[in-house]
C-alpha cells in the first residue's frame, strides 16, 4: 500500500511469507524471509543518503543503496530525528 504519492516505500497490508511472489508495477520479486503486516519495502530503488518518505513526509535516510522490493528498516536506514532524551536520563532518581 502506498500511503502518499510522494512515498518511495510501500507498507505491507498483510504478512508475506519467504519466497512468496510479490509484484510492484510490472516487476515480480520475492523476499528470502517472512515479513509482517506494516513492514516497509522499497517501491523503487533508493540511493544511499536519499530521504525515505512515508505518509508523504521524510522518516529517515538510506544508509546504503536499497533495491526495489527490498525490506526497509533499521539495517538500511537511519532516523533523521534527534532524540528528545537519552536512555541515561530516562530514569531520574528524585530522592538523591
Amino acid at each position: 500500500m502506498r500511503l502518499s504519492k510522494a512515498d518511495n516505500i510501500l507498507v505491507l497490508r498483510r504478512s508475506v511469507l519467504a519466497d512468496e511472489t510479490l509484484q510492484i508495477g510490472d516487476t515480480k520479486f520475492s523476499l528470502p524471509y517472512d515479513l509482517g503486516l506494516g513492514h516497509k519495502i522499497a517501491a523503487r530503488s533508493i540511493t544511499e543518503g536519499e530521504k525515505i518518505f512515508k505518509y508523504g513526509a521524510p522518516i529517515g535516510s538510506a544508509t546504503c543503496s536499497i533495491q526495489r522490493g527490498e525490506h526497509v528498516h533499521l539495517h538500511n536506514m537511519k532516523s533523521d530525528y534527534l532524540p528528545t532524551y537519552t536512555h541515561d536520563n530516562a530514569f531520574i532518581d528524585n530522592n538523591s
